[in-house]
């Protein structure tokens, strides 16, 4: 069999906590998301060649790279005989919220595993995916991996990956602002122990939330889609947070809060219509505080991480 040389891949933005999931609960958005141009070379290391789009200062280094960093642990795995170059075209801002650091290792890792003589299942990527999460925020957390190689809603544990059904024709609104909040920054603010009746709380909004979305009970939804353990510690680092949030209640969402570690805020609606105007009304509010915005709107069954057709005309790089 011919091996493949080269292959290109895009993996979706993401919404890592989903409110109530911290570190756990992911959903994949459309619209947005980094692609990946991967060649075989034959000295068996991984090199960035280049870095365009929305972040071009980013490390070179493969193992300082969160793409370069998965796919090393990859190749080195699976014992491959061959190492990659890497074009990575990034159209996720970094420190958005929205999975950018995350979209570039996973559309890396789907594109690189064309590559081998017996590619794995996408979710079978998933490991991988957390080695090149772990350059970003120092820590292996699934909550934005899981929903790019798989879409939709995503449960992800330490080493398995769930979708999770949802009821037909759920929207999500998820506005980003100009403004960065980095990961590593966000997560300072929770460096001091939380009460055991804030987590039994959350736990109890977790319970629900997923109970509704296996019994396809929007009311259930609802009761649980809420943040009351890790929002209201990050809400300061977000200029208007409290309006936009709003906003989004207002036009009738079953929850809104903060997409990822920030800035981007999001929201749940039953339909595309509402969570249009809902998007255009905390784009205002975030203009009320200073900050230009724009929204992204659609099914909370958006796909994942997919291959690319490759434009044969481009070479690979010798």
């Amino acid at each position: 069999m011919t091996q493949r040389q080269k292959a290109s891949a895009f993996a979706p933005a993401s919404v890592g906590n989903a409110a109530v999931g911290f570190d756990l609960l992911g959903f994949a958005v459309e619209g947005a998301g980094d692609t990946v141009h991967a060649c075989r070379r034959a000295e068996s290391d991984v090199v960035i060649d280049d870095i365009r789009g929305t972040v071009t200062d980013l490390p070179r280094a493969a193992d300082r790279n969160t793409a370069g960093r998965a796919v090393l642990s990859l190749l080195a795995a699976q014992r491959a005989d061959f190492g990659v170059r890497l074009e990575i075209n990034k159209g996720i801002p970094l420190g958005s919220g929205l999975g950018g650091s995350a979209a570039s290792a996973t559309a890396a890792l789907v594109a690189v595993n064309a590559l081998l003589d017996r590619p794995l299942a996408q979710a079978e990527l998933y490991p991988y995916a957390l080695a090149g999460e772990t350059v970003a925020s120092g820590s292996a957390h699934g909550d934005n991996v899981g929903p790019q190689l798989l879409g939709g809603l995503v449960l992800a544990s330490p080493d398995q990956l769930f979708r999770i059904p949802l009821p037909d024709g759920l929207v999500a609104v998820v506005v980003h602002p100009d403004h960065v909040v980095e990961t590593r920054a966000a997560r300072e603010v929770l460096q001091i122990g939380f009460g055991l009746e804030e987590i039994v709380a959350q736990q109890t909004r977790l319970g629900l939330f997923l109970a509704g979305c296996y019994r396809n009970d929007l009311a259930l939804i609802r009761a649980g889609l809420a943040d009351g353990l890790i929002e209201p510690r990050r809400a300061g680092l977000i200029p208007g947070f409290h309006a936009v949030k709003q906003a989004a209640l207002d036009h009738g969402a079953l929850g809104a809060s903060i997409s990822g570690a920030g800035p981007s805020v999001f929201g749940w609606f039953t339909d595309r219509q509402a969570a249009a105007a809902a998007g255009e009304d905390m784009i205002s509010a975030f203009g009320q505080h200073g900050l230009a915005a724009s929204a992204l709107v659609c099914g909370l069954d958006a796909p994942g991480a997919r291959l690319l057709l490759d434009d044969e005309d481009t070479p690979c790089a010798t």
